[in-house]
């Protein structure tokens, strides 16, 4: 375990190699690092929204080149360059149903696989003959250092946190005690991230229903409920309401405008979770009896306070933004941190709050690890398997995603205009078409850009969002936030929580299976906050 760990934080500090401070040099710079300050939240990653340069100057001395100058422009990208995520993700559903054995022990390498077909072909063909070597290799110090290292300590910290904390005493997993559970999860997932609330949680569900036979619809409603739906209320609750949140849109606008849709939709999952549960229970033999109940109680409290400092931490990486003057043009202007670990003008820009979100997140997780008794991990069955199977498999994921998000943001000159064309109709908002393309694309890719675009799309004024056009912004909010728990890679604690779920001796559906839930349960639910308009239910 210890020689995982240390792997998993020297990992970490890769990104930090060739580190140097410097002064932003245009307003340019400003976008660019402030889109990067709008990072990950609930562990949670997201693009860049400078959609960028062409690669019409990408012929010149990249030397030259603005940092960011070697950005894929979506509208000459093919969805034929899509192919590599397709297969990553029919990989993580069909490997573990057709050649188990195979897949537990070589995920590693299929998801390595799919990483070098798309990155190969991407470095020679992939701008469109344009510096597509420089683009690859700008897209891979981008995704990796500002986007994947940030994402993934932040699930470390996270995932080493919560598995600090024990709940120890007599608890049975019945309808009632597993709907309180999960009850308890949707009520704070908005106050401290879906993540932190799903990790903090999971375990707890996992060790009542130990006993139990038929337990795996328990995890379903959990990614449902606690991953997803719970994180509605406020920007520290999904990583598009927090970006909103950057944007301009207010703290408490979220709650007020989506408490509703939150409350109907946590109802109606909690009351079918109910009664399938009611149904699998009273198939279950009598619970076994171990002797006198014993009371209920929490090991590891001190991780309380950590975990506190992990959703600090991550706050702080969107909220703090130093300020300098630019010597040129006199504006104000975000300071930064260069990186360029390959000394060949590749200028990959962080900024500082977020810098220190992860020197936070790094320093956290080593004091919980060094704080914690080796009795409380074991009690909860503690490795690190679970988050070392989602670096591997997310490290492709996120970089054979750079071509499906660039297409979207292309918008209507992307080989996705029918999406964006279809949200909008003589100039006016079509709500319903905002959820559901907001919703599905969020399914399957990044719930955070894809947020973005239908932001953008729809005015990209928050002022004006929040005011004429609230409920089209509800709408987009609700679709981004709801509709990731459509798929185990719609949010980022859905995967941790099947991992986790998988390490404790749960035979969890596969990426398929997980699916049918979804259009059996959540599909016809989100039917019906469409027919009655749920995103116009503001107070």
């Amino acid at each position: 375990m210890i020689r995982k760990f240390c792997a998993l934080i020297v990992f970490s500090f890769l990104g930090f190699l060739g580190i140097s401070a410097q002064e932003g040099e245009s307003s340019h710079k400003e976008e660019t690092i402030e889109t990067h300050a709008e990072k990950v939240t609930d562990g949670k990653h997201e693009k860049t929204d400078d959609h960028a340069k062409h690669g019409d100057t990408a012929h010149d001395d990249h030397s030259h080149h603005a940092p960011g100058a070697y950005h894929l422009d979506g509208k000459g990208v093919s969805l034929w360059w899509c192919l590599p995520f397709i297969g990553i993700l029919l990989s993580i559903a069909l490997f573990p149903l057709v050649a188990p054995h195979f897949w537990h022990h070589h995920y590693g390498k299929i998801s390595l696989t799919w990483g070098l077909i798309f990155l190969i072909p991407f470095a020679i063909w992939g701008n469109g003959g344009h510096d597509s070597f420089h683009t690859t290799m700008f897209y891979i110090l981008e995704v990796y250092i500002l986007e994947f290292i940030p994402f993934i300590v932040l699930l470390m910290s996270l995932f080493a946190v919560t598995g600090g904390i024990a709940l120890t005493g007599t608890l049975r997993g019945s309808p009632k005690v597993n709907t309180i559970l999960l009850g308890i999860g949707v009520l704070i997932a908005s106050w401290m991230g879906t993540t932190g609330a799903a990790m903090l949680l999971i375990r707890p569900v996992l060790k009542a229903n130990a006993w139990r036979k038929k337990k795996v619809h328990v995890v379903v409603f959990f990614i449902f409920l606690v991953a997803n739906i719970g994180g509605s209320l406020t920007p520290l609750g999904d990583p598009p309401l927090f970006l909103g949140f950057l944007k301009g849109v207010s703290f408490f606008w979220t709650t007020t405008a989506l408490l509703v849709p939150y409350l109907i939709t946590s109802i109606i999952l909690l009351s079918i979770f109910f009664v399938v549960d009611k149904y699998f229970y009273n198939k279950e033999e009598a619970p076994p009896f171990d002797g006198e109940k014993e009371p209920l109680g929490i090991q590891g409290l001190h991780n309380f306070i950590l975990l506190a400092g992990v959703v600090g931490a991550v706050v702080l990486s969107g909220v703090w933004k130093s300020k300098i003057i630019d010597p040129v043009t006199g504006k104000e202007i975000v300071e930064n941190i260069l990186l360029d670990l390959s000394g060949l003008g590749y200028a990959v820009k962080m900024s500082y709050g977020q810098s220190v979100m992860i020197i936070l997140l790094v320093i956290i997780t080593v004091t919980s690890m060094l704080t914690t008794k080796k009795s409380i991990r074991e009690l909860n069955g503690f490795t690190w398997e679970p988050i070392l199977e989602v670096a591997k498999l997310f490290a492709t994921i996120f970089i054979t995603m750079v071509p499906a998000i660039a297409i979207l943001k292309a918008g209507e000159s992307g080989a996705l205009k029918a999406v964006i064309n279809s949200v909008m109709k003589d100039g006016q908002p079509v709500n319903e078409m905002f959820f559901w393309c907001a919703g599905i694309l969020s399914s399957f890719l990044d719930n955070a850009p894809t947020y973005v675009v239908f932001f953008e799309t729809a005015s990209g004024d928050a002022v004006k969002l929040m005011g004429e056009m609230k409920h089209t912004l509800a709408a987009i909010s609700m679709g981004a936030v709801f509709m990731g728990a459509n798929t185990y890679i719609g949010n980022a604690p859905n995967f941790m929580v099947k991992a986790i779920a998988e390490e404790s001796g749960v035979k969890m559906p596969s990426f398929f299976g997980y699916m049918v839930w979804s259009l059996v349960i959540l599909i016809p639910t989100f039917m019906f906050l469409t027919l009655i308009k749920a995103w116009t239910f503001s107070l």
